[in-house]
């Protein structure tokens, strides 16, 4: 009975445990210090809020390892697997760019600034859109994104000052400048290309690579036909962009959106 007992419990003690917890420990750590780092350099976001309980959850874990039963340990690493593997999805996904450059237009969603400057994550996104640009100088580009809490002004005139300052020409450009989320950005994109394309019209979204998969899903629901375009996310982001858009992809399939038509 004793030995049995001893087989459903994890390990009390010993190296392996030792180097287990300390790696979890500094993991938690690590998680820890880039939140502190986000909350003094990048705009407050309900992501940072996720990671700072994130990285305190895992300390917890480590500090109390030895003590939590063979059950809790499964329950955790269960949903540590499921996590890693959504995250590695919407990565893969991100990278698979399926422009054709003979679209009639782009849709640059857009994402924080810092003032009146585009941060690195949106300067990346909008490099995407230049380069597209160069491929195809026909299209027309549409900067979305309207002015949220510590922006100065609206994310598309942001954006729309920093490609004309990379040579677009301004009437190559459409501001939308009023929306507030993904669905926004895209639903109010259409409506603004629909003048120029009475019959309908192609395009391609640019965002970050993270974001991919939940602004194709929703352009659908808004009635675009898109390819997409993934611009690379900033390393010292990648765990608080992927931790909001796990939970916003979960909330997309739980409420989706009412699909609308072109």
């Amino acid at each position: 009975m004793g030995k049995n007992s001893q087989k459903c419990r994890p390990p009390q003690s010993g190296g392996a445990a030792r180097k287990l917890k300390y790696a979890v420990l500094a993991i938690g750590a690590l998680l820890l210090i880039n939140t502190v780092i986000l909350l003094f350099g990048a705009n407050f976001t309900f992501g940072m809020v996720l990671q700072g309980i994130a990285s305190a959850a895992i300390i917890l874990y480590a500090v109390y390892l030895n003590r939590i039963p063979l059950a809790g340990h499964i329950i955790t690493g269960t949903m540590c697997t499921i996590a890693l593997v959504f995250a590695i999805f919407l990565a893969v996904y991100g990278k698979l760019d399926n422009a054709e450059y003979n679209e009639d237009a782009v849709i640059v969603l857009g994402t924080a600034i810092r003032g009146e400057q585009v941060s690195r994550s949106l300067a990346k996104r909008l490099d995407k859109a230049f380069e597209y640009y160069g491929k195809n100088p026909g299209a027309l580009i549409t900067v979305c994104g309207g002015q949220g809490f510590q922006e100065d002004i609206a994310e598309a005139l942001a954006m729309e000052r920093y490609l004309v300052a990379k040579g677009v020409p301004p009437e190559h450009i459409i501001k939308e400048d009023k929306s507030t989320s993904t669905y926004e950005n895209l639903s109010f994109a259409r409506d603004a290309l629909k003048p120029h394309f009475p019959q309908g019209f192609s395009c391609v979204i640019v965002t970050s690579n993270f974001h991919i998969y939940r602004a194709s899903r929703l352009a659908r629901y808004a009635g675009i036909p898109a390819n997409h375009i993934g611009a690379p996310t900033v390393w010292y982001t990648i765990p608080v962009n992927y931790l909001r858009e796990m939970l916003a992809v979960a909330k997309m399939w739980a409420m989706p959106p009412k699909a609308q038509g072109a």
